[in-house]
């Protein structure tokens, strides 16, 4: 029996897609033993952990509103700060952050900043926090130079609401949005959407289908309402993802600029499982990040099983050798 046992916090739909039986199998033949933690009984019995691998993210919303998520969640963090030899992957604090876009885009938009020498940016934004009148969301737009079309997402990043998104074409059709929420400037790309995969100091570039390129400036088109799931997946298949117009071929993303990118947000993020979409803008070739994701489906990425596995034993090693850790 291994003397190495790793703990899975996740979802049923999230354990599905991981296929974390097959990853269980694969730990078992490399010594470490793979453990599914069930939120609803007691934890204790169910460690000792060395490392808790989660992805609480339907627990923490919920707990907002729901007094039997709030109860779990607290139950969860009492076993964690009772057992700080225990690694949590990643820490809860970092992993909230990034299911409020209002945190996460703050966080992408001093990229800028930290990462000039590779051209690496995010588009302008403006928080919508309530339906205040119409005239003072134009005015925020303006004042924060964002150019139309805008592309509306909601505050949450997580649930299936957070997929849905809208295109918004005048400051009239500024009526059609649902605060909470965060107004960004369309930035044309050539309807490629470049998935970053991160897994400790391992990450992998995907590329996806995306939203076409449209018009810049106002004009009377309507709102158009779309789920992001339904432009963006692999096997995707939308008129909003094919181009009304022929498309010299962009250059790829530059792998040191992604690598350095992934580097900053790991520092940023204090996390080690997330996922950046970046865009590559067809006017500048600019590296353009345009949301950050919680420990993603890595779907396209053969080889994740053995990169998770290998940054696990990653940290059981430093902790056999420096003590109790609990970053990422």
């Amino acid at each position: 029996m291994s003397d190495r046992r790793v703990g899975f916090c996740l979802s049923d739909k999230k354990r599905k897609r991981m296929n974390l039986d097959a990853f269980a199998e694969f730990c078992a033949g490399h010594g470490v033993e793979v453990v599914e933690i069930d939120l609803t009984q007691p934890l204790v019995p169910q460690g000792p952990f060395d490392i808790i691998v989660h992805k609480l993210s339907d627990v923490v919303v919920e707990a907002e509103h729901d007094s039997q998520s709030q109860q779990l969640l607290s139950n969860f963090q009492s076993y964690v700060s009772a057992h700080p030899r225990t690694i949590l992957l990643d820490p809860l604090p970092a992993m909230t952050q990034l299911l409020d876009r209002f945190a996460s885009y703050l966080i992408m938009s001093k990229l800028h900043y930290s990462l000039q020498d590779w051209r690496i940016c995010s588009p302008p934004y403006v928080e919508v926090h309530n339906a205040s009148d119409l005239l003072s969301i134009q005015q925020a737009v303006t004042n924060q130079d964002l150019s139309f079309p805008l592309i509306c997402k909601t505050r949450v990043a997580h649930g299936s609401l957070s997929h849905e998104m809208s295109l918004i074409f005048s400051a009239g059709s500024l009526a059609d949005i649902h605060p909470p929420c965060i107004l960004q400037s369309f930035v044309n790309h050539g309807a490629i959407l470049h998935k970053v995969f991160v897994v400790g100091d391992r990450h992998y570039c995907v590329e996806r289908p995306s939203l076409k390129n449209f018009p810049s400036g106002p004009c009377d088109r309507r709102t158009i309402f779309f789920n992001s799931h339904q432009v963006s997946k692999p096997e995707s298949s939308s008129d909003l993802t094919a181009l009304d117009e022929e498309m010299p071929c962009l250059p790829p993303p530059s792998s040191e600029a992604v690598a350095a990118l992934v580097r900053e947000l790991r520092v940023q993020l204090g996390m080690a499982l997330f996922g950046v979409d970046v865009i590559i803008n067809i006017q500048t070739h600019t590296l353009t990040v345009i949301d950050i994701n919680i420990f993603p489906g890595y779907e396209g990425v053969p080889q994740f099983f053995s990169s998770l596995l290998s940054h696990i034993k990653s940290l059981l090693d430093k902790c056999a050798t420096a003590g109790p850790q609990t970053t990422s």
